[in-house]
């Protein structure tokens, strides 16, 4: 049986998806991408911020699962540029300083809403 989370301290679904869906010891999180879960603004600018805001809107969604990046076994990066990846990089480690997940980084032709970075995780409790 499958579980919705859902959190108000992370950017609203922009389409029919749920943030995460847990199943078993499970939790597959949607793609984050740089929104303010405050204002519903996307943010345009660098892709240090834009990853540090996507970055924020993993952990909320994971803490109303009752998880933390600790949790993470699995990510996935997409980049629109893969110039961006040393940045996104450096941003993104600090969030698993210990014993990272798996992970995969793809360069895709666009992102929804026009952002440069979108960052999808799954994870095990």
């Amino acid at each position: 049986m499958k579980k919705i989370i859902l959190t108000k301290e992370a950017p609203a679904p922009i389409g029919p998806y749920s943030q995460a869906v847990e199943v078993g010891n499970f939790v597959f999180c949607s793609g984050q991408i740089s929104i303010d879960p405050q204002t519903n603004n996307v943010f345009m600018g660098d892709v240090k911020t834009q990853t540090e805001m996507v970055m924020k809107n993993v952990e909320a969604v994971l803490k109303q699962a009752g998880l933390t990046c600790r949790n993470v076994i699995k990510t996935t990066i997409f980049l629109k540029d893969m110039a961006d990846f040393v940045v996104v990089n450096e941003v993104y480690g600090r969030y698993f300083p210990e014993n990272p997940p798996a992970r995969s980084t793809v360069a895709v032709a666009g992102l929804p809403k026009g952002v440069s970075v979108e960052v999808e995780v799954i994870a095990h409790r």
